[in-house]
């Protein structure tokens, strides 16, 4: 009798509900005046993503969105009231609720802090925010802005100091001077809507991160794509989202605008992780898409990370969305204050270093002797001088004689007629003893007194 064959069992296939997979929970805290300003407008933007207003201000807390939590700290220390641009009790006031600050990021994937540094609490608690958070081991983003330069000196030194202690704390930061603003807006628009553009910026930009990580695209982008861009510390970010209209010559304007955000001091060039992704309508073309990767890619560096997702929805008609945020990007956060430099300067005024050359120079030429022997020096030449002399002596002795007998001795004309051959004779004569006379004088004097003698 054969053996009954048993039926093969198929392996149960493992099929994890989606309401069991695990959410990415991100959590937005502004700190300070300005950084509660900011995430108070965009809270209405995002919900998908939690939001804090941390101050020490609780006058500046009640303007707050509804949709925005509030956390007022170190009311035993400034008893309500702000600091005063006093970082070192906004440093305290942090450090006396580090568990209450604690509780506001346990359980969340990524941290987003934000603040408008120069002023005290915003400058001094954000270091203490940045570490804590970084202890918990979160996935921590920094967005800060500068402040203006008609604010002062002081405010800016506070300000770069803030940033040079939280570098090392948190994963990625984003730098944006509110001077910038200038280049979008005009000068004579009110400070308040003036803010609000850089705000509006951040909220798209911010909406079209978390986006691009919560809803499933084509090519999709998840949590674990932003850790990849987002490894490493205090790393420089860009982060932009531009949409435009599709129309003739609508997919250069959008390259243009996404990688030249006229807020940022920097660009992508050179960034070492780059996340992006292009959303549009279902009829988006590889044409589109190639355009806008090539063009992103090669403006960062060679070895760079790049991760980039495609989605299409029905609801984009007509538009072409996209959002990139790179991380690596050069700016010198870290440059010396203003008051340095100009102390600097004036160093090197007061004490100009000598230059080489004429140091060399003067080494080289000896010292002249204290006693030059200077009597030495006419006595040479006073010799010559004096045997001129007596040549000119002699030359002048000889013409004076001839000359006073050649003047002396003129020729006697008589008064009787004379023929012409008695003139020619007597002519003759005289010629002949004026021969004599000078043969006479041209002979030395030695041989003068010679044939004398004889």
């Amino acid at each position: 009798m054969k053996k009954k064959s048993k039926p093969k069992t198929k392996k149960p296939v493992l099929k994890i509900p989606l309401e069991e997979v695990k959410k990415t929970k991100i959590r937005v805290i502004g700190i300070g005046g300005g950084g509660g300003a900011i995430v108070s407008e965009i809270a209405s933007k995002m919900p998908k993503a939690s939001f804090v207003i941390a101050n020490t201000d609780l006058q500046a807390l009640k303007n707050r969105n509804k949709k925005a939590s509030v956390f007022n700290f170190g009311q035993s220390l400034t008893h309500g009231l702000g600091t005063g641009m006093n970082v070192d009790i906004g440093r305290e006031a942090a450090l006396l609720e580090k568990d209450k600050i604690k509780k506001l990021m346990e359980g969340y994937d990524l941290c987003i802090l934000v603040s408008c540094l120069g002023g005290g609490a915003g400058s001094g608690a954000l270091p203490i925010f940045a570490k804590i958070a970084k202890s918990l081991g979160n996935l921590t983003y920094g967005i800060f802005t500068l402040p203006l330069k008609f604010e002062g000196e002081r405010k800016m030194e506070i300000a770069k100091d803030a940033l040079k202690q939280v570098k090392n704390h948190l994963n990625a930061i984003t730098v944006i001077p509110n001077e910038k603003v200038f280049q979008v807006i005009d000068k004579n628009t009110p400070l308040k809507q003036a803010f609000s553009v850089i705000n509006k910026d951040l909220a798209g930009s911010l909406g079209g991160l978390i986006e691009t990580i919560y809803e499933p695209g084509m090519i999709n982008i998840d949590f674990a794509d932003l850790r990849t861009v987002l490894e490493g510390r205090g790393r420089i970010a860009y982060l932009n989202t531009v949409e435009v209209q599709r129309k003739e010559g609508s997919l250069k304007e959008l390259i243009t605008k996404i990688l030249n955000s006229p807020l940022y001091p920097y660009s992508i060039k050179g960034a070492k992780g780059v996340l992006f992704n292009i959303s549009g309508e279902k009829n988006l073309s590889l044409n589109e898409v190639n355009q806008i990767s090539k063009t992103i890619s090669d403006l960062t560096n060679s070895e760079a990370k790049i991760i980039f997702g495609i989605s299409q929805k029905s609801s984009s008609a007509d538009v072409i969305k996209t959002t990139v945020l790179a991380t690596g990007c050069s700016f010198k956060i870290a440059s010396p204050p203003i008051k340095q430099i100009k102390k600097k300067i004036r160093r090197t005024r007061k004490k100009p270093t000598p230059p080489v050359e004429k140091t060399k120079i003067k080494k080289s030429i000896p010292k002249p002797p204290e006693t030059p022997e200077i009597p030495e020096i006419p006595e040479k030449k006073v010799k010559p001088k004096k045997k001129i002399k007596k040549v000119q002596k002699i030359k002048v002795e000889k013409p004076i004689e001839p000359e006073e007998e050649i003047t002396t001795s003129s020729l006697k004309i008589d008064t009787e007629r004379k023929n012409g051959l008695q003139l020619k004779k007597e002519a003759e004569d005289v010629e002949k003893e004026m021969q004599e006379k000078e043969s006479f004088w041209e002979t030395p004097a030695f041989l003068r007194k010679n044939n004398q003698e004889k």
